[in-house]
């Protein structure tokens, strides 16, 4: 686990935007492990491993060398998530010291480019703490954790709304992170129940009530993610940024299937 001096420092270099939202909210509950690269405050680069996540660490910094050495210390990755201008020196880097082919992902952002569209739809409602058991019976790919820790608080500190049929959480959209200026979201259905326009109404609500706080809706998901690129532009949202994911070949089918951030319609 990461100090609060390590934690400080990377916090210190991050400024808040679409691409450093879900970094910011993870480094500020401390649910993590940070290596740094340098001496600090003025470090070279640096690697940010989430608990809930620690298969796809975030690379900070665009010194190659740096975060591939960084890499060397972190346990358990399959994938790197970095700025697009060193991806590809890095990518470099690990299939020559690994001995294993690399692949490229890049990971999109999104934004609204005004406001986000309403849409509704019967079966989709505000998820609360009285739906902790049935949001703990659904499948886990559909539990609106996100980087929260728990879905008790997903539903406390976040939001939370779900599509429930015939008992059961079938889709749900939540803030998975937020930080003071924008708030990232996911959302997922599960497979049978696509199609029916119940992921469209469970974001609307949950990015629209972003609004009203006062707060940007972050939507982000990988460029493969054709469903979530459609739902995006359905719900009013623009392309803002890229970064890129350097995934070892061997992991790339499980990188793609991940559930968060996908987010399907």
């Amino acid at each position: 686990m990461a100090t609060q001096k390590e934690r400080d420092v990377l916090l210190a270099r991050l400024s808040e935007n679409p691409q450093t939202v879900i970094s910011i909210h993870i480094l500020k509950r401390g649910n993590c492990n940070v290596y740094l690269s340098g001496n600090s405050p003025r470090y070279s680069a640096a690697i940010l491993q989430a608990n809930d996540l620690p298969s796809e660490p975030t690379g900070f910094g665009s010194e190659a060398n740096a975060l591939w050495q960084l890499l060397t210390l972190v346990r358990g990755w399959e994938c790197v998530l970095v700025d697009k201008a060193c991806a590809s020196l890095l990518g470099t880097i690990i299939a020559d010291r690994l001995k294993k082919p690399v692949r490229y992902l890049d990971d999109v952002y999104h934004v609204p480019s005004g406001r986000v569209f309403p849409f509704d739809n019967e079966s989709v409602r505000w998820l609360t703490l009285n739906d902790l058991a049935l949001l703990e019976a659904a499948p886990s790919e559909v539990q609106p954790t996100g980087f929260w820790g728990s879905l008790r608080a997903s539903l406390t500190e976040g939001m939370v709304a779900g599509a429930v049929v015939d008992g059961q959480v079938v889709a749900t959209a939540f803030v998975a992170a937020c930080g003071e200026r924008y708030a990232d979201i996911g959302v997922y259905a599960l497979e049978s129940f696509r199609g029916r326009g119940l992921a469209t109404a469970a974001a609307s609500i949950v990015a629209r009530s972003v609004q009203n706080n006062g707060l940007v809706p972050v939507w982000g998901c990988g460029e493969h993610n054709l469903p979530s690129l459609r739902l995006a532009k359905k719900l009013g949202f623009a392309e803002v940024s890229r970064r890129t994911y350097v995934v070892i070949e061997a992991y790339l089918a499980d990188v793609l299937r991940r559930t968060y951030p996908v987010a399907v319609n």
